[in-house]
This record gives C-alpha cells, sequence and structure tokens, in this order.
C-alpha cells in the first residue's frame, strides 16, 4: 500500500445467506480511504480513494487469509458488539 497512513481492518461475525452459505463482510480503513469486501470470495464490493492496484492487493489479501478471518469472525458475538458493554 503505497500511502504512510495505518491501514485497519474491522469484519463482522459470520453471516448466513439464502441457501446455506456463510459471508464475512470486511472493511478496511486508511484515513478517509475505505474498501469493503466479503469472505469467501475474497471480493471487493466498493471502494472510494485506493487505486486500483491497491484494490487488487486487498482481493489478494482476502483470498490468501480467507481461512484466518473466517475462524476470527466466528468469534464475534454480535450482540456483545451491537450492545457495546452492556454484556
Amino acid at each position: 500500500m503505497g500511502k504512510s497512513e495505518e491501514m485497519r481492518m474491522t469484519y463482522s461475525g459470520v453471516v448466513p445467506q439464502k441457501g446455506g452459505g456463510r459471508i464475512v463482510h470486511v472493511v478496511f480503513e486508511r484515513g478517509k480511504d475505505i474498501a469493503e469486501g466479503v469472505v469467501p470470495p475474497g471480493r471487493i464490493e466498493k471502494s472510494s480513494g485506493f487505486t486500483e492496484e491497491e484494490v487488487v492487493q486487498l482481493k489478494i489479501y482476502l483470498k490468501q487469509q480467507e481461512a484466518e478471518i473466517l475462524a476470527k469472525a466466528k468469534e464475534v458475538h454480535p450482540l456483545r458488539n451491537w450492545l457495546g458493554s452492556r454484556l
């Protein structure tokens, strides 16, 4: 990634899909730049501020880290995130 600002990645819990599949929504943020992706299949659905080359690198990262992202997403408790520290 060309810019020197720190990039932050956040992700949802595992989201069930119609037909039995499951996905995880992933967001990359770098200052005002943002890219939203989905695992699987490792696709970037929206991006603003990232170059085409950077978006390609983010797709590669999602595909290479898919198993780890899915494993971490399974640990996300949706109500705890939604309600914050009240749980």
